[in-house]
């Protein structure tokens, strides 16, 4: 079995490769989403313009898109959230990160990307890129215990 490359456990033949090779529509902003990273991942950058609707197409870059698609080592795709979307709906978004390693560092791509749908046919219109929420810790003050557990005073301890 060759799970795809989205991350949705499936079969890459009966998961997104349906939908890049044109057998398939995608049913919601969620799955062209997904058969979009995994066109990234197998360096279908057709698919991407294709998919991208017509008045977005303008600025589509196809050589740094292929470029990028081909130097990424493609580590996996996260859904954050979703908004609209579904069978009624004309429009959505999809919050993702995408994980990749470039020049073997680890990178993520966050963004919320944002659809509209034609006909039975969604398609991509642009991407917010979206910050990562930064991690909040408690401040440890110089005479609480010490963060390691060892029950002395972080002064004396870790705060040396």
């Amino acid at each position: 079995m060759n799970n795809c490359p989205c991350g949705s456990g499936i079969n890459f033949s009966e998961c997104c490769e349906p939908v890049i090779k044109g057998i398939q529509i995608a049913e919601s902003p969620e799955k062209l989403m997904r058969a979009r990273y995994s066109a990234y991942v197998g360096v279908q950058t057709d698919f991407i313009y294709e998919s991208t609707h017509a008045n977005h197409r303008s600025g589509y870059d196809h050589k740094g898109t292929k470029e990028w698609a081909e130097n990424a080592d493609w580590q996996g795709l996260e859904i954050i959230g979703i908004n609209k979307g579904g069978k009624d709906d004309t429009s959505g978004e999809v919050e993702f990160v995408a994980r990749f390693l470039e020049n073997g560092e680890p990178r993520e791509h966050r963004e919320n990307a944002q659809f509209v749908k034609e006909g039975e046919r969604w398609f991509f219109t642009e991407g917010n890129m979206v910050k990562a929420k930064p991690i909040l810790s408690n401040k440890v003050g110089r005479n609480d215990p010490c963060s390691c557990g060892s029950g002395i005073k972080f002064k004396k301890c870790c705060g040396k």
